[in-house]
């Protein structure tokens, strides 16, 4: 390999590893919602408020004081697991889906549930949910996680195995993981949610992550 070569290999890694470092080392700032496995975030359209979607039902936390305003159990079908969570449009109501598709919509002023859902437009419609891989004839593992994918400048970050998180350069290859040693779950795969210049990060034992974005 000539220096020209070299040259531009280096060049090329030094790119990769700036691409790896724009998120920080460390969270700063953690949400703990209990010990459900997380597998789905949403952020409240003013920004005050994470919908944390769990393995028994959801959660609201207030982002700032990490305080948890309400808890949304899910039961449709006989599952308790809630695979994607949402707010309408002025985030005065929320929403959770399962495994099945089953959709159930609830209050964020009172934390009480609405039962009448078919004049909400702003909620995913059947084909809508079914079209997001949440049916009945998918895996379970398959229907789990609809937030493992997100790109942070140049990097890829995607959940992968065993709850860690890895950042893909430009060329495919891992530049860098960030591992959670707390994970038991061998098939946990973290959702993440790019907010602002925040990235947000479930784990398996309950605690919402957020790294900044630098």
């Amino acid at each position: 390999m000539n220096f020209r070569s070299l040259l531009l290999a280096a060049t090329a890694g030094v790119v990769q590893l700036l691409a790896a470092q724009t998120v920080s080392e460390t969270p700063s700032r953690t949400i703990k919602t209990g010990k459900a496995e997380v597998t789905a975030l949403g952020i409240a359209p003013k920004g005050d408020r994470v919908l944390v979607g769990t393995n028994n039902g959801a959660v609201l936390h207030e982002i700032e004081s990490g305080k948890k305003v309400f808890a949304y159990p899910y039961g449709e079908d006989g599952a308790t697991a809630v695979y994607h969570v949402g707010f309408n449009e002025n985030g005065e109501l929320v929403v959770l889906i399962g495994p099945s598709g089953k959709r159930t919509v609830w209050s964020a002023a009172d934390g009480h549930q609405e039962k009448v859902i078919n004049t909400h437009r702003w909620i995913p419609d059947p084909r809508q949910v079914k079209a997001m891989g949440l049916e009945m004839s998918n895996s379970a593992f398959d229907r789990f996680y609809q937030q493992k994918e997100v790109k942070v400048g140049e990097s890829t970050v995607r959940a992968g195995k065993k709850g860690i998180v890895e950042f893909v350069g430009t060329d495919g290859k891992v530049i860098r993981t960030i591992s959670f040693p707390e994970n038991k779950d061998q098939h946990h795969l973290a959702p993440l949610l790019l907010w602002e210049d925040q990235l947000l990060i479930g784990t398996d034992d309950g605690r919402v992550l957020f790294y900044d974005v630098l």
